[in-house]
């Protein structure tokens, strides 16, 4: 598969971002004017195939340079070398950050977290605070021998939480490769009905486009979800490739939507939950585009999208292809910082 990259010039300069790191293996994107000046979004990566440490990284930057909003960036860990290292299935550090988080991004897989990790994201979920999952979120944790937080296991028989946090918070647990895995790309189709929807503010047809694979769901989807987006399988991996014939596409999938949850204390949250979100995906602009305005959806400010978001790339852009171990090797989390 070939390197998918792009670089872009931005409106305002990088170093005017106030880029700092905290304390610890993550990062922290002070965010410019804009607004989501006072709001705070937490962004946790950890996945071994999608490269959601590339992604994240530059969703975050792009909420912070263009929106205003203060972003911190969390990664799995190796607590021996400080490097992101995807393959660590058990350290994910810095989320206490969501205890004053006003939106959580998630973008992890098979996560297999201690305890006192979990607690934090159990405490956000519990909340009732708003969430946005995307690709493998679906399928986030990998933990059915936890005490506390067996119900979040992505095949969790917990009596009224079956298949886990994916299945109940989401809307979807993982279920299968719908298109052919690496060989079939998709595009975004806007449901009937929805085109007016915020998330799809500036959005034209044939703009959302990923190199990653449609994902199988069940239909319909649970509760008050509404698919936006389904994804036709395409015959390569070419955004102007043509939908495969037959039942592939007979129903087409969703890919993206929305949906609530209610929190512990009773408060509703509203979630938008895409089954794209491979690094790749985000090098097409209309991808980048509905994300970013899932962000302002979710906490409540879709009166705040713009006629058209400016999703324009910060600094340097060049995602790994996706693939088990292909991770950048040796990379700590300020290191990202450089581009």
């Amino acid at each position: 598969m070939p390197r998918f990259w792009i670089s872009a010039a931005f409106l305002c300069t990088w170093a005017a971002c106030a880029v700092t790191t905290a304390a610890g293996p993550w990062i922290v994107l002070e965010g410019t004017e804009g607004p989501g000046k006072g709001k705070q979004v937490v962004l946790i990566s950890g996945d071994e195939e999608y490269r959601s440490e590339e992604a994240l990284t530059q969703l975050g930057k792009i909420l912070a340079t263009h929106h205003g909003f203060q972003c911190t960036v969390l990664f799995a860990i190796n607590p021996t070398t400080g490097e992101i290292d995807p393959e660590k299935r058990d350290n994910i550090p810095g989320l206490e950050a969501l205890k004053t988080a006003d939106l959580m991004v998630i973008a992890t897989r098979f996560r297999e977290l201690p305890d006192e990790q979990m607690q934090h994201i159990a405490d956000y979920v519990d909340s009732g605070k708003p969430i946005i999952g995307l690709r493998t979120a679906t399928h986030a944790f990998n933990n059915p021998k936890s005490e506390k937080f067996a119900k979040y296991h992505w095949q969790s028989k917990v009596e009224g939480y079956e298949q886990g946090f994916g299945r109940q918070i989401l809307g979807e647990t993982w279920i299968s490769h719908h298109g052919n895995h690496g060989s079939q790309s998709q595009r975004g189709i806007v449901v009937a009905g929805q085109e007016s929807h915020p998330i799809l503010k500036g959005i034209e047809p044939g703009d959302i486009w990923g190199p990653s694979d449609v994902y199988g769901v069940r239909l319909p989807l649970p509760g008050d979800s509404q698919p936006l987006v389904l994804g036709a399988v395409l015959e390569g991996m070419k955004k102007d490739d043509k939908p495969i014939a037959g039942a592939k596409n007979d129903p087409m999938m969703p890919i993206a939507w929305t949906k609530t949850y209610k929190g512990a204390n009773g408060q509703t949250g509203r979630v938008f939950t895409t089954t794209m979100g491979a690094s790749t995906d985000l090098v097409t602009e209309g991808t980048r585009r509905m994300i970013i305005n899932a962000c302002y959806w979710a906490l409540g400010m879709e009166d705040k999208i713009p006629t058209k978001s400016n999703v324009e790339i910060v600094g340097k852009y060049e995602p790994l292809p996706f693939k088990f171990g292909g991770h950048k090797k040796g990379v700590k989390p300020e290191d990202l910082l450089a581009n």
